[in-house]
Formats: C-alpha cells, sequence, structure tokens
C-alpha cells in the first residue's frame, strides 16, 4: 500500500513517537552510566529502578485502555501520557540524588503506560481493516527512526562535549516537546457522535475479550519469552570492546534495521498469512542470538543487534495489527492494555531469566538459551499453526 493514502492522524502519530522515542532513548542510553558515574548507583539499584519502572508501565496500560474505551477520548489520555514523560525530561540533569532519578523514571514509564494502548487503539480507529498492518508498519517504523536517532544522538553529544553527561541529557527535553506539540496541533480522533460500537463493560469483563485475542497474546507472549532487553546487548558490545561512550551503536544498529523492516513487514501482513511472517521473525531472532553467542568484537555485535532488529520489525507491528483484528470495537483499547500486561510481564520473566544465567554462566551461555528459546518457540507456532493460532476473526 503506497503509505500517502494512509490516514494524517496515522502519519502524525509516527512523528509524535518518533520525537518521543527519540528523547527516551538518549536518556536510556546515558542514564545507566549517569546513576553509575555520577550519583554512585550500584548494579543492583540501578536493575531495581529499571524493573520497577517497566513494571509500572505495563500495568498502567491495562488501566489507560479501559478508560480509553469508556470516554472515548483516546487522544486526551495520549495527551496526558506524552506530557507527562515530557515534563520528566529536564528532572534527569537537573537531579542531585539517586531519588529524583528514580522518581523521573517512574513518572516516565507512568507516561508511556498511560499513552500505549490509547494510541494503538486510536490508529486502528482511524485505518481500514484491510490497511491496519501497513497503519501499524508505518508508525513501528518511525518510532524505530526515533529509537536509532535517540542513541546516535547520545554517543554524538558524548564526544561534543566532551563526556559531559548532563549536558548532553538536557538535549532530551526538545523531541519531548516536539512529540507534544505534533500531537496536539495534528492529531484528530472520530468525534463520540461518530462512534457506533455499543459502550463497553467495566475492566473486569476483560477476560471476556474473544478467543481469538487470546490467542494473538499468547503468540505475543512466546515471542516475548524467546527475546530480552536490548540493555544486554549495551553490555555485551562493551565486553566485546567498545568504549562506554559508543556502546549504544549496538542499539543504533538495531534501530536502523528495525525502521527498515517495519514498513515493508506490515503492508506484507495485510496480504501474507500472519504465521509465516511470525515465524521468519522466531527464526531471525534464533540468529541474531547465535551471532551474539559467537562474538568476537564489535562488528559481530554490531551485526546480532542489526538482525535482532529485524526480528522486531517482522513481529511487533504485525502482533498489534493482530490485536486490533481480533479485539471488539468497543474493546480496543482494553485489549491492547491487556496485551501489552502479560507480554510486558514475560519481558520481564526473560530478562530475569537472562541476567541470572548471565551472572552465572557469562554472555555466551545467555545469548546461547537465546537461541534455544526462539527455536522452541518456531517449533511451538509451527505445531500450532494448522489450528490457526493467529486467527483473528472474533
Amino acid at each position: 500500500m503506497n503509505p500517502r493514502k494512509l490516514p494524517g492522524t496515522v502519519w502524525a502519530l509516527g512523528f509524535v513517537s518518533l520525537f518521543m522515542d527519540a528523547s527516551s532513548e538518549l536518556v536510556h542510553s546515558l542514564l545507566p552510566l549517569y546513576m553509575a558515574s555520577v550519583l554512585g548507583a550500584s548494579m543492583a539499584t540501578i536493575g531495581l529502578i529499571e524493573g520497577l519502572a517497566e513494571a509500572t508501565a505495563q500495568v498502567v496500560k491495562v488501566f489507560s485502555g479501559a478508560l480509553s474505551d469508556r470516554l472515548r477520548r483516546r487522544k486526551a489520555l495520549a495527551l496526558l501520557g506524552y506530557g507527562l514523560a515530557a515534563l520528566t525530561k529536564p528532572v534527569f540533569p537537573l537531579a542531585h540524588g539517586l531519588a529524583w532519578v528514580a522518581a523521573a523514571r517512574f513518572l516516565d514509564r507512568v507516561g508511556k503506560g498511560i499513552r500505549g494502548a490509547p494510541r494503538d487503539a486510536l490508529i486502528a480507529e482511524v485505518t481500514p481493516p484491510g490497511a491496519r498492518g501497513a497503519a501499524f508498519g508505518l508508525r513501528q517504523a518511525l518510532d524505530s527512526v526515533g529509537a536509532f536517532l535517540g542513541p546516535l544522538l547520545a554517543v554524538g553529544l558524548m564526544l561534543l562535549f566532551a563526556d559531559d553527561l548532563k549536558l548532553a541529557l538536557w538535549f532530551a527535553v526538545i523531541p519531548a516537546a516536539l512529540s507534544v506539540a505534533v500531537l496536539v496541533f495534528a492529531v484528530r480522533e472520530p468525534s463520540v457522535a461518530d462512534a457506533t460500537s455499543p459502550r463497553p463493560p467495566p475492566l473486569r469483563h476483560a477476560m471476556r475479550l474473544p478467543g481469538a485475542f487470546w490467542r494473538v497474546a499468547g503468540v505475543g507472549v512466546l515471542c516475548t519469552l524467546a527475546r530480552f532487553s536490548e540493555a544486554f546487548l549495551v553490555l555485551h558490545a562493551a565486553q566485546q570492546g567498545l568504549a562506554f561512550t559508543f556502546a549504544p551503536l549496538a542499539l543504533i544498529a538495531l534501530g536502523l534495521a528495525y525502521a527498515l523492516v517495519s514498513y515493508p513487514a506490515g503492508v506484507a501482513a495485510d496480504r501474507l498469512p500472519p504465521t509465516r511472517l511470525l515465524l521468519a521473525g522466531f527464526l531471525v531472532l534464533a540468529l541474531a542470538h547465535g551471532v551474539l553467542a559467537l562474538a568476537h568484537g564489535p562488528s559481530m555485535i554490531l551485526l546480532g543487534a542489526a538482525l535482532w532488529g529485524v526480528h522486531l520489525g517482522l513481529s511487533q507491528g504485525l502482533l498489534s495489527k493482530l490485536v486490533a483484528d481480533a479485539a471488539p470495537a468497543s474493546l480496543l483499547g482494553t485489549a491492547f492494555g491487556v496485551f501489552n500486561l502479560v507480554t510486558g510481564i514475560a519481558l520481564l520473566l526473560a530478562s530475569l531469566l537472562a541476567g541470572v544465567i548471565w551472572d552465572l554462566a557469562g554472555a555466551v551461555a545467555t545469548f546461547t538459551c537465546g537461541v534455544v528459546l526462539a527455536m522452541a518457540a518456531s517449533a511451538v507456532l509451527g505445531f500450532l499453526s494448522p489450528r490457526g493460532p493467529v486467527a483473528t476473526q472474533p
């Protein structure tokens, strides 16, 4: 599909994601070093802060999605989430203690939790069903451009300002403000009067989502368990000889591949059986883990990170399309919230397992385990596919 034929709101939300992701990834690339070297935090403390922040985001998504269904004001909730995240950005360079950083990181993730489900539900509402793969692929591609630009800006600013972390962190304020401005002035949503779906049931009725949705959620969990936090890529890059200033290059390689693959994969999702694309994504993830397990030097780390980005491009926009296709119109926000919750829990478990293996046996064992999990996920998906595990018609 020609991307110019997609609704303007989809494009606008894509650029909202691009600017905010550039801001957040700039911070995320530098924050661990800032907490450790400037604020004197231990690795355990850093891990606790990150874990609690991400877990909070996943829980909030459930409630924000359901609330957007009840209020039918998805833009307002998205604006609250993006605005809250933008307001936290100046706190990081101004912080004089770990408590301030922890609070800012917590509120930033709360903002992410508030905005995610309403934004995705809005994309589903304004896009014809036959173009949803392209729409989610486009938004994901633009989001991934931001994920590429953020670490790139971090590396450039650290070089320009002689490793002045506080000064580099200030630059995250600019794209965050641009994100909110685009959301305010360029995003349009259908009026309440135009909505034809019935008022949704309360959140406690989320378990009544159709079986098609829960099959998609199960595939999402399967996909996520075979993957873990991208923070391990940065750690592995540092171990393989990249100076800490340049370790974010792993995230740059990932983000670039993610951005290049997301939209073509989204278009393909509107035309091809979803199981085929998901299997391809699992196999690429297994290959990425294998390259990272065998890596000897920065070049193989960057190759493995790029393959990781290809996997994300093949799978993430597709899963969003499948959620949108499987959920009733009155429960779109709720469905995205529940999906994000269950996959977020899976990512937490996968990252915890990866950290334990890394501590006990090292990086090679961690990524070798990743190969095994990705291949096992491929086998399970292949076994289930005759029954249509990702058939989405409710």
